[in-house]
């Protein structure tokens, strides 16, 4: 087991993180202002990078929790920098959930840090730990609604709108599913330090497939339709629109050609 302790170095912000940033506060400037010649790749550019971000803001809050919970190792691992290429997983973590994104408007984070469980003491510590990342994705949906919520959406150009309702859509779906009890996600995480022992030691073995097992049953159209329709009763209590989402997504897929005449772009 790691015994270092955090040095100033460990939680210092990644350029990497740094140069995503950077490329969603550009990447969005040009949605805002109209500047790209192609909107759909400005839009495409905004929300891959802004979702990136979400993910790295997701796992930090893990990290963070379960630093605070008695795991000090995870800042040896670099955890703590937000930096994604210290993943545990970079194909689950950061390539994995934007193919989803791309093939579904679906946002669905993958595994990323390890933590030590064995250096954490109490159900209640272990918990909180696995909610921390989803509750994220929450914080971070209440943000990209608050102009709908707020009616402060008025004046702001269509393009720019669409791609924040779309972010605030998969940040709405990475919540819900995350939290679900199933064996590999943040839900079941939760749950499983108040479960006997023998009743995790027959789950385990599931908990690599549970990601996918998920992102499979979404493709049941009957399955599909309904998850879709509760994000989107969620979304409108946030003042969303299905139509904005839609025109969001619609643009962000810019190798198709958008539907100017619904989204009056």
């Amino acid at each position: 087991m790691t015994t270092a302790a955090t040095r100033p170095s460990d939680r210092r912000v990644s350029p990497v993180f740094l140069g995503i940033l950077a490329v969603s506060a550009v990447t969005g400037w040009a949605t805002w202002t109209g500047f790209a010649a192609e909107p759909g790749l400005a839009v495409f550019l905004f929300v891959t990078s802004a979702w990136v971000v979400s993910l790295c803001l997701h796992e930090y809050a893990h990290a963070r929790t379960a630093l605070h919970g008695g795991d000090v190792s995870v800042g040896a691992k670099g955890y703590l920098t937000l930096n994604p290429m210290k993943y545990t997983h970079a194909l689950l973590s950061v390539v994995l959930p934007v193919v989803f994104v791309i093939m579904g408007g679906i946002g669905l984070p993958g595994g990323a840090v390890f933590i030590e469980r064995g250096r954490i003491r109490g159900r209640w510590k272990h918990s909180l730990i696995s909610a921390a990342g989803p509750l994220t994705n929450v914080l971070f949906a209440v943000v990209c609604t608050a102009p709908f919520w707020l009616g402060a959406v008025d004046g702001v150009p269509p393009a720019f709108r669409f791609a924040l309702a779309f972010l605030a859509l998969l940040q709405v779906t990475a919540a819900i599913l995350n939290f679900l009890p199933v064996p590999g996600l943040d839900g079941y995480g939760v749950i499983e330090p108040w479960l006997s022992h023998g009743v995790r030691r027959q789950v385990e073995p599931f908990a690599p497939f549970g990601l996918l097992f998920v992102f499979a049953l979404l493709w049941v159209p009957s399955v599909n339709g309904v998850f879709f329709d509760a994000v989107d009763g969620l979304l409108g209590v946030l003042c969303i629109e299905e139509l904005d989402t839609y025109c969001g997504f619609d643009l962000f897929r810019f190798w198709r050609g958008p539907d100017e005449l619904r989204c009056g772009l």
